[in-house]
């Protein structure tokens, strides 16, 4: 089978968009490749095809949690056999996905980062027919990236661990498809570099964006602003904002306002989050000037738009790997903290290449004031990250010398609260010791169910169960075999087997821990009696943040050159012709009159 057959075959498409077939091709050729394409581009399509035309399984290393089951559920639909491993499956789900992906016809097999430190998983890796790398979001391998991961650095460790295959000694090198839509040229040669590519191999679509205006509004009233700029451009919308209470209050004022809105965060559950988010896709609105835009706001709120949601107010949570091109606006609330972070998020406008909108809302004298806090925030003294790391390992119970490879669900204010810490400060503490490697950390993981049969069966005579409740029961002792003993993670709960187990937690007969979303902390390391800040590492770090935030404050300050030369020459695009629909090539236009 072609590359094109199987683009036909299995995607339904007849012709690659542009960049898509080169990178197929060099992926078929055997060669590292790393792909950069801006969101919306079609990134997943050109490790997918060229893995149905070879013999054997793709490895898909992505952070997304929700990416993962995204494409997985997209890749069953075209009865594409996929499966992923993430946080809060049982054992048992993680060696039913691996032996189907060692003895059954399966194509994809997604994991995340921090997968690839368990020496188990490694061992398995070594069986499995693995033809093909893919790493997404590849500029978390870079430290000079916007969202450096430490657990990206054990990828190149990987290839070799596939190049041995175990007894059967095959030396066949497995390519490496790195894929990002952000990356900076010294990001470039860090992720090349990383990845130990055999040969430097970069194909590289132009961010250009023809149908996307970018545009920056000084105002004090942002959220006034906001309303006015959504009276005036009618379809979907994503406001970003930095934190969750921002995301609620904006979208209530909003609302108020007469506007279909709703908020998007980490913090909510994935039913919760699930929700809005198809809300939000299901919305659709007219691109042309139509009399929507004419009438009141409150009347344009109708009941039609009530489980449709145009508007949806979100932190950098949400976003990745969502599907829906007929996004019209893009609105940053706050400032971004690197044009990397704001060129992806503003990216998402437009996708379907019809006129769309990208705006930043800037307050100079604020904005450059929160910014200077940021830096406080995120880089505490040296001193700190000591402090931090020892009440933590004493608020978690770790004496010296002990702990490596415990895990454990972190409630950061709870830990601020009684060992009497600043909570922002102590959140990026948390995340430097993790670039570290004292410990891994990551925020807002979601926890799948957990069940604890606290009586033994004989005793559930002596009470009144309902048949439902003592089926359900004798259920799980037959699948989870150390159910009596630890917390077992349960899988399948729907809302009517929630009751039943809330009812035998209120008898007292189990322990249920239901579906939640936590901060996991992994200690990679048994507990130091000193934490050894590398030579640099904190200093470097630093003044790179402080570089690409005051690069961030520089374009919002620009009302002098195209802003999207600017964007591009950020990336390395420096012969790229103005725009000529931003604000200030309209501005321009209008002075030149």
């Amino acid at each position: 089978m072609t590359a094109h057959e199987a683009l036909k075959t299995y995607f339904g498409y007849d012709d690659f968009r542009p960049l898509q077939q080169e990178i197929v091709q060099s992926v078929l050729d055997g060669r590292d490749t790393l792909a950069l394409m801006p969101t919306g581009g079609g990134k997943s399509l050109c490790f997918q095809v060229p893995t149905m035309v070879m013999d054997g399984l793709c490895l898909v290393i992505t952070p997304l949690i929700a990416l993962m089951k995204d494409q997985v559920e997209n890749l069953r639909r075209r009865d594409i056999r996929a499966a992923a491993i993430y946080t809060g499956m049982t054992y048992e789900q993680q060696k039913v996905a691996l032996d189907n992906c060692q003895w059954g016809p399966y194509h994809f097999l997604y994991v995340s980062p921090e997968r690839l430190e368990s020496a188990e998983f490694r061992e398995r890796l070594t069986r499995l027919p693995i033809c093909l790398i893919a790493v997404d979001e590849a500029h978390c391998i870079s430290q000079w990236g916007y969202d450096f991961r430490p657990s990206y650095l054990k990828i190149a460790e990987i290839r070799e661990v596939i190049r041995r295959k175990g007894d059967e000694a095959i030396r066949r090198e497995v390519p490496i498809l790195a894929l990002t839509a952000t990356a900076t040229p010294d990001v470039v040669d860090d992720i090349q570099e990383r990845l130990s590519f055999r040969e430097k191999n970069v194909l590289r679509k132009s961010f250009f964006r023809s149908n996307l205006s970018y545009v920056v509004r000084q105002t004090n009233k942002k959220a006034d602003e906001i309303v006015h700029i959504l009276s005036k451009v009618p379809g979907s919308a994503i406001v970003y904002v930095r934190n969750r209470q921002r995301a609620q209050e904006l979208a209530t004022y909003l609302q108020e306002k007469g506007l279909s809105a709703d908020f998007y965060h980490a913090g909510l559950s994935s039913k919760e989050r699930a929700a809005k988010q198809e809300a939000w896709k299901r919305y659709s609105s007219p691109i042309s000037n139509s009399s929507q835009c004419e009438r009141p706001i409150a009347q344009r709120a109708s009941n039609s738009e009530a489980s449709n949601i145009r508007i949806i107010v979100a932190t950098n949570a949400f976003g990745m790997g969502i599907d829906k091109p007929n996004v019209r606006m893009v609105i940053h609330h706050d400032l971004p903290d690197t044009i990397e972070a704001y060129f992806q998020e503003a990216g998402r406008a437009g996708r379907d290449e019809q006129r769309a909108f990208a705006v930043l809302l800037y307050d100079p004298s604020q904005d450059k004031a929160k910014a200077r806090k940021r830096v406080v925030d995120n880089y505490p003294p040296e001193e700190f990250l000591h402090t931090v790391y020892h009440k933590t390992c004493n608020y978690l119970g770790v004496g010296a010398d002990s702990g490596q490879g415990a895990t454990f669900f972190l409630d950061v204010y709870d830990l601020c609260q009684k060992m009497h810490l600043p909570i922002l400060t102590t959140y990026s503490a948390l995340h430097l010791l993790s670039q570290m490697g004292y410990f891994s950390f990551e925020e807002d993981q979601e926890i799948q169910p957990r069940v604890l049969i606290r009586m033994q069966r004989r005793e559930l005579d002596n009470y009144n169960l309902t048949d439902a409740q003592m089926t359900l029961l004798e259920s799980l002792m037959r699948e989870y075999t150390g159910i009596f003993t630890d917390l077992q993670y349960v899988h399948g709960i729907d809302d009517y087997t929630h009751q039943l187990l809330v009812s035998l937690a209120e008898k007292r007969i189990i322990s249920y821990v239901s579906r939640t979303v936590a901060n996991v902390l992994r200690l990679t390391v048994n507990r130091q009696g000193e934490i050894r800040v590398p030579e640099h590492f904190y200093s470097q770090r630093k003044d790179h943040y402080v570089d690409k935030l005051k690069a961030m404050i520089e374009y919002a300050d620009n009302q002098q050159y195209c802003r999207s030369q600017l964007l591009l020459s950020y990336f390395g695009e420096n012969d790229a012709a103005t725009c000529g629909t931003c604000d200030v090539c309209r501005e321009q236009k209008k002075n030149s009159k």
